[in-house]
């Protein structure tokens, strides 16, 4: 049981618009708090909660420069979840999704 109440909290962790943006822009490389701010259109303090979150759920991780906090994705293969859920959408076999991967 606690291995699906520690997935439960990745899950819950991505279950944000935002936090979806913002996992998807940390693929493409390393931000600070205040450029994800401006992609997400979010007060700094709103996005350092959601960043709090999916840092605590391990899939980012931070790195404090001066005043600045920067983040990187710490788990890149979520982004392999991200494909699988398009799939879902998209209404995708499972014979297709396992070719694709």
């Amino acid at each position: 049981m606690a291995r699906y109440k520690a997935q439960a909290r990745v899950l819950k962790a991505l279950a944000h618009p935002s936090r979806l943006l913002m996992v998807e822009e940390l693929s493409r490389g390393e931000r600070c708090v205040c450029e994800l701010a401006d992609l997400v259109g979010a007060e700094m303090p709103t996005v350092s909660r959601h960043l709090a979150l999916l840092r605590e759920a391990g899939i980012v991780e931070d790195e404090k420069r001066g005043v600045q906090v920067f983040y990187r994705l710490k788990t890149p293969c979520v982004m392999n979840f991200f494909q699988c859920v398009a799939a879902v959408k998209a209404g995708e076999t499972t014979d297709r999704v396992a070719h694709a991967a």
